[in-house]
């Protein structure tokens, strides 16, 4: 089946990229101008309704939300070995980090980023940022990936987010997310993927 990225430049979309080229399968790219405001025509909305990069369309089959793309086109590709199998220890500990990107991650950092207090421990999903953080680094001081020797899609998708987020200053530059960071972007998949944004993002 055919497979298209829905996908913008310097976006969450590239981590995307990245993990398509790790696998090494074919796709096709449909881009968004996210500074015109293409995700939110009806045309896109009648792919995503959030308005958000990014989306995958797989034959008639519509994925969103990054760590759900992750695990599936990892678990759709076993022979990439970028997705512990199903009676793999290493399962769930790999279904744990992707989940936790999106749970405690991305809110502790967006309320940070806009200097809001979190929600009473009883509604937060990440209690406070100093522990969501502590939690992320010590499993990173493990490495030298998510899990242990073994990279997998996860670590694909943490390398970008922390990448980004180190580059805006809301997560602080720590010796181990800095050399996680650049060990995620030294492979050749996320150099062929951010060479060819970069392309794309000089033509817009």
């Amino acid at each position: 089946m055919n497979l298209t990225l829905f996908h913008a430049p310097d976006s969450r979309s590239g981590a995307v990229r990245i993990l398509l080229e790790e696998l090494n399968i074919g796709y096709d790219l449909h881009l968004l101008d996210l500074k015109r405001n293409q995700q939110r025509e009806p045309a896109y909305l009648g792919v995503n309704p959030m308005g958000k990069v990014p989306a995958i369309l797989h034959g008639g089959i519509l994925v969103t939300e990054q760590p759900a793309i992750f695990i599936y086109l990892a678990d759709l590709h076993p022979q990439a070995g970028l997705a512990p199998g199903l009676d793999d220890p290493l399962r769930g500990p790999w279904l744990r980090w992707l989940a936790f990107y999106g749970s405690s991650f991305e809110p502790a950092v967006i309320d940070l980023a806009l200097k809001r207090a979190p929600a009473p421990p009883s509604l937060c999903p990440y209690g406070d940022y100093d522990t969501m953080l502590a939690t992320l680094t010590r499993q990173l001081r493990a490495g030298p990936w998510l899990l242990g020797e073994r990279f997998s899609a996860a670590d694909i998708l943490w390398g970008s987010a922390l990448g980004w987020m180190t580059g805006f200053g809301l997560v602080p530059k720590l010796p181990e997310i800095m050399a996680y960071v650049e060990r995620a972007g030294m492979r050749p998949a996320a150099r062929k993927a951010a060479q060819a944004d970069a392309a794309l993002a000089a033509r817009t």
